[in-house]
């Protein structure tokens, strides 16, 4: 017959040592496992992700934006500009003594500046007839060209509208001239191009005083031929 071998090891009856045993041997897989059962249900339920946000602070984004430009400052207003008139001068005086006689040429030029003043609506003068002149009989005056003495010269007035338009000319005369010097008739032989312009010498021509002409120690009655010209200074 064999023989039986019983063991006399005294932790084999005792439960607390077995589960002392037990505890040792098989504790740190439990706790691995409990461990890892943990994190399951934390990352599961959002528990982690929770805890993660409260114990790592969120990075926060700043830009920085740049202030808007000042607006353009406004322009400084123009200075106004100084506009110069030109102002008309008087004509010379012309003095004239009573018992001086003028010797003057035929060449008459009768100089205006530019007029400035506004201008003024004025109705045109009358146009003048440009007549031929008229053959004088054989008894009548004869016509004088040269050597035309003057007491008083004609002073024409430029015309205010004649200067705002720019008329500028030279108009001849045809004069008689009676035994005392003054003038009876005159008419216009040569027309300027502007009636205002020769109404302005015929004018002119009748305020004249000539020398009487003299024939055989008797003043007489003559034609006398005069030019004016009329002209703007530039």
């Amino acid at each position: 017959m064999s023989a039986m071998t019983f063991s006399t090891d005294a932790g084999m009856g005792d439960p607390t040592a077995v589960v002392a045993k037990l505890r040792a041997k098989f504790g740190p897989f439990a706790a691995v496992v409990a461990i890892h059962a943990v994190l399951f249900y934390l990352i599961s339920s959002g528990l982690l992700h929770r805890m993660v946000e409260v114990a790592i602070p969120q990075a926060v984004m700043v830009t920085l934006v740049a202030p808007p430009p000042p607006p353009p400052k406004p322009a400084a207003p123009a200075a106004p500009k100084t506009v110069s008139i030109a102002r008309l001068r008087p004509p010379p005086p012309v003095i004239v003594p009573p018992t001086q006689i003028v010797q003057t040429p035929l060449q008459n030029t009768i100089t205006a500046s530019p007029a400035s003043a506004p201008a003024v609506t004025e109705a045109p003068a009358p146009p003048v007839a440009v007549a031929a002149p008229p053959a004088p009989p054989a008894a009548g005056p004869k016509t004088i060209t040269s050597g035309v003495e003057y007491i008083q010269p004609p002073q024409p007035v430029y015309p205010t509208m004649s200067k705002r338009m720019g008329e500028q000319g030279k108009v001849v005369l045809l004069i008689l001239v009676n035994e005392k010097g003054m003038p009876d008739q005159v008419k216009v032989q040569s027309s300027s191009g502007s009636s205002r312009l020769d109404e302005a010498g015929r004018q002119a021509a009748l305020r004249a005083v000539f020398k009487p002409h003299v024939e055989d120690g008797h003043p007489v009655s003559v034609y006398v031929i005069v030019p004016l010209t009329f002209q703007l200074a530039s």
